[in-house]
Order: structure tokens, then sequence, then C-alpha cells
């Protein structure tokens, strides 16, 4: 079990998966993912949240390490997706005195996911509950569509530690060296970022909050400069640009739209922008596509025409992008079409459909890039950088 400390009677007793490939089966996680749980020690022991069954043998032994002997009074189940209540079976069924608290749609949700007879041992909570286990007492926030309607966080008011459910986490195993930035904000718009408002709403509770400790079920406990992570959080869920730049992502053929792409950001550089990601969307990572077009303030869209319609890779990613309730951006448009251009109506009416996002306009391109094209860019770029 990893030495991480919390307090004498918080303890950390999650596990890292260093095996799994995709999490919730399409986001790489090359660097794995920690699946995060807690024991708290006191007159009443409750352990906050399982793991997923991939780790349930690990996770138990972590937890018999901590209970040295004791038997759990409490479950706390903040979050019934699988990953994180995968075990919950295995550990009811080991300590069948042991009762389990969770709001009333997760109690709900149990039989679907679970053969056991849950019946008396469930307890429904709602916002405001509280739950005594001696010195420390458990307040609950409910955190519907947070990214699961169940959803809810709890607050220990004496030692001040938000456990935070599926808010604040991040890819990657706890010993993974990355920046906290990067794969939080990949975590978060790709599972959450559909639900900006219900988190917005989830701030303002914990505004009301003195918060000292943040303990997520994946990643990192954090205990140190809190507004930084707060901050973050209220810009991504906001759907405001935490950077000035430019993302530029294409979807080319053989090799004429991929050029184009890259000129013009070239041509956006000279310019005078200095925070700029390029991306190949046959090849690279959607979710860090679709993370960086959150990221950057403006974006330049590049696609080749295909079967009277769009490439593909390019219609993935736009359509990833409705979806997860993109907004607020400024976007240019490039359509490559050796015949029948058709990419620029279908981008066109794809960003259309998202909310606040302004199209400064298109260029078409037949087959290779001419110098009239060339001039056209410049004009594009000129539009994309107007305030």
């Amino acid at each position: 079990m990893k030495d991480i400390v919390i307090s004498e009677a918080v303890r950390y007793v999650g596990v890292d998966d260093k095996t799994i490939d995709l999490f919730e089966g399409q986001y790489k996680v090359p660097n794995g993912v920690s699946y995060n749980s807690y024991v708290i020690l006191d007159d009443k022991i409750a352990i906050m949240d399982t793991v997923d069954k991939r780790a349930t043998s690990e996770w138990l032994a972590n937890v018999e390490a901590v209970l040295d002997g004791k038997k759990p009074d409490y479950l706390v189940i903040t979050h019934m997706e699988p990953d994180h209540a995968g075990s919950i079976q295995v550990l009811a069924e080991k300590y069948p005195e042991m009762e389990l608290i969770a709001s009333v749609k997760a109690v709900s949700m149990l039989p679907q996911f679970f053969t056991m007879d849950a019946g008396c041992r469930c307890r429904g909570v709602k916002e405001g509950d509280t739950l005594s286990l001696g010195v420390h007492t458990l307040h609950f926030v409910m955190a519907p569509m947070v990214h699961w309607p169940e959803v809810m966080v709890a607050y220990e008011s004496t030692e001040k530690i938000l456990f935070s459910a599926d808010g604040f986490g991040k890819f990657g195993a706890l010993d993974a060296e990355e920046d906290w930035t990067c794969e939080a904000r990949r975590y978060y718009i790709n599972i959450v970022g559909k639900y900006g408002a219900q988190v917005q709403a989830l701030l303002k509770k914990a505004a009301t909050l003195d918060i000292q400790t943040i303990c997520p079920l994946h990643g990192p406990i954090l205990k140190e400069n809190l507004g930084f992570y707060l901050g973050k959080y209220d810009t991504w869920s906001s759907y405001r640009p935490e950077d000035e730049g430019v993302l530029v992502a294409y979807a080319s053929i053989h090799g004429n739209t991929a050029g184009a792409a890259k000129q013009m950001a070239e041509i956006l550089k000279a310019k005078g922008v200095e925070k700029m990601e390029i991306t190949d969307l046959a090849r690279d990572d959607m979710a860090e596509a679709v993370e960086n077009a959150f990221r950057y303030s403006r974006m330049v869209v590049a696609a080749s025409s295909y079967d009277a319609g769009l490439f593909p890779p390019m219609d993935a990613f736009l359509r990833k992008l409705k979806a997860k309730n993109f907004q607020n951006r400024r976007v240019a448009v490039i359509e490559n079409g050796s015949w029948a251009p058709s990419a620029g109506k279908c981008m066109n009416e794809l960003l259309g459909e998202m909310k606040n996002v302004t199209v400064c306009g298109t260029v078409t391109i037949r087959s290779a890039v001419k110098p009239e094209n060339v001039e056209a860019m410049e004009q594009l770029a000129d539009a994309l950088l107007a305030e």
C-alpha cells in the first residue's frame, strides 16, 4: 500500500492500476489510473468508497491492514460508477453488519449492479444530512450529474476534508511524474465536461465550506494551493478559455489538407500567436484534441471532403465537441475538395449547432495550396484573431 499521509484518523487505502489501457473503454491512460478509497478511524469506522473489481484483492488487503482487526460500521458510497463501486458486494459480504450510506438515487441503483440483498442495510441520505463517527462528522452534499445522477460528495467538518467523488480527479497512477493540470483537464473535459452548469452549482456549495484537503476518487490528494484547483474547475465548468491561443485540428487524406493546416499555423505564428497546438485527428489522441479545443480561445479546423460529406475523423471530433457542450469560441474553417468541396458546409453546420461559436470564415482549397489560397488564409487568420 502506498504511504500516503492524510491524517492519523483518515487513511488512504486505494490502489494504482497500471495494467489498464483504456479508461471507460475509450480514453488512453498510458500512465494508468488510481482508484482512491479512504478509511476514517473513529468511534465508528467509515470506509469511503470501494474500487474497480480489477483491483479488489489488493484493495481489501489495504483495508484490512488499516482496520487491524476492527470491523467497519459504514461504507459511504459517493458514486456508483463501477470503477468505484465495483467491490461493494465483496465488502458487504465480508462485513455483514456494515451499513451502506448513499444518496437515495444510489440506493435505488444498487440492485442494477449487484445480486446481494442490501435491503435494510442501506441508508439513503439527502442534502444536509450528517453522519457522526465520534470526533468526525460527515456532511452530505448532493451533486447530481457530476457526472452521474446519484453522485454526492461528503465534507468532514473536523479535519475540513472534502471527499469529492470524481471531482478534482485526474488520469495517471499516483506515482506518475506528470503535470496535474494536463491530465486533470483531459479527464474533466472528456468525462464531466458536458455538465458545466451542475459543476458550477457544486462549486457554489463548496465555496461555503472551509476546505483544507480534497480527497478525490482518482489522482493525488490535494492539500496545498487549493484555490488553484478550484479556479481551474471554475474556468472549465463555465466554458471559458483557459489560455489565449489556437488549436489547429486537421483531418487529411493524402497530406494536402495537413499541409494547409500547418501553413495556417505558420501564418498565425507570424501574426503573434504564441500558444498553439496542432493535432492530426486521424492519428493523435482524440480525447487530447477535445481537451485542447476547450483549453484555447480559438480554433482552426481543416478537413478533406469525403463521400460528398466530411472526412470521418473531423466529423467525429466536432460531434464530440458538441456532445461536451463546446461553446464561447472563435473558429476558422479550411476545406479541401478536388472536384466538389463539401467539408466546409458540413463543418459550418456542425459548428452552427454549438452555443456562441463564431465561425470567422471559410477558405476553400482545391487539391493543393496555391498562392491565392495563402492570401485567403492570411485574411482568415486576421478574422480569427480579431476581438
